[in-house]
């Protein structure tokens, strides 16, 4: 006998609350949930050390893939604030990890704390947080070490305060392993990191990009940087002998979508030279590949 379907009423309507809302449905925040959803999750940590580093605030971002396929990224920028917020009467490590639109780059056109930023919506550290088995927060500020640890997207043991090696030093280190539970794969693959970092080191000039990927118990290092930006990555593309040597445009403006909506500011950065031996055309928007020849979906 067929079973008799539940009535659609008033019990009928459910929430989606805490770390259910991105491990439930993955793909409303990361795109997919399969591979791409958890490359995505990984951009998302990465996008918040870039950040840090365009204000200025140290020029170094190391990744790590380890063989457990857990992912590291280490920044030495001013390490997120974590004690208490007055204004959300909630500490600023909750707000950063566990709430979804929470976040210090929403005042970004009135010269705050990022004037030009890869995000805006202050998902990536919660989303990212709530999709993991684990991750592991170490923030560096104020003279001393502040470390986290979540275990599927629940806070265990809450804030510590602890004495630091790194004296004055700033800035953070998240590890964190992707869930299976959330995602159909996790096995990230070198190939994604190596174009990622090649590629956001061609439009972050002056900042390198380490990757260490663990094979056999040992680390493989790469480094990507470029001191001149999209200049010396237009000058590394033309080789040697192009038709002309590559020139470089950058300028700034301010406008609105429309009279009633506020400012915005809008930067363009032009590289490019002729050449008889190589045709090649690259757009990126906000820091991203267009890899659709300036469609920005993929943005």
């Amino acid at each position: 006998m067929a079973k008799r379907k539940q009535e659609y009423g008033n019990d009928s309507i459910s929430a989606l609350k805490g770390a259910d809302r991105v491990r439930k449905r993955p793909a409303v925040i990361f795109g997919s949930d399969g591979l791409e959803g958890c490359e995505h999750a990984v951009f998302e940590i990465l996008s918040n050390a870039i950040d840090e580093a365009r204000e200025g605030h140290g020029d170094l971002i190391i990744v790590t893939r380890f063989e457990d396929k857990s992912i590291q990224v280490e920044d030495f920028g001013r390490g997120c604030p974590v004690d208490w917020n007055e204004k959300e009467q909630k500490y600023n490590w909750e707000l950063v990890f566990c709430e979804l639109y929470a976040g210090g780059k929403y005042n970004n056109n009135d010269g705050d704390n990022y004037e030009y930023s890869l995000g805006l919506n202050g998902l990536g550290s919660c989303a990212t947080q709530y999709a993991s088995e684990y991750f592991d927060a170490t923030i560096y500020r104020d003279g001393s070490k502040y470390p986290l640890h979540f275990e599927k997207g629940e806070n265990i043991g809450g804030l510590h305060k602890e004495p630091t090696d790194r004296g004055r030093k700033t800035g953070s280190t998240f590890r964190w392993k992707p869930d299976l539970e959330v995602f159909t794969d996790i096995d990230i693959p070198v190939e994604y990191y190596l174009d990622v970092m090649k590629r956001q080191a061609v439009v972050n000039s002056g900042v390198t990009f380490r990757f260490r990927n663990q094979t056999g118990g040992k680390f493989e290092t790469t480094d990507f940087r470029y001191d001149n930006g999209i200049l010396d990555y237009v000058t590394e593309l033309a080789g040697e002998n192009p038709l002309t040597q590559p020139v470089f445009w950058q300028t700034e403006r301010k406008g609105r979508d429309r009279e009633d909506k506020p400012e915005y500011k809008v930067k363009l950065s032009v590289s490019f030279c002729f050449s008889n031996r190589v045709s090649i055309v690259e757009h990126y928007h906000n820091s991203s590949w267009l890899e659709h020849g300036g469609s920005p979906e993929k943005a």
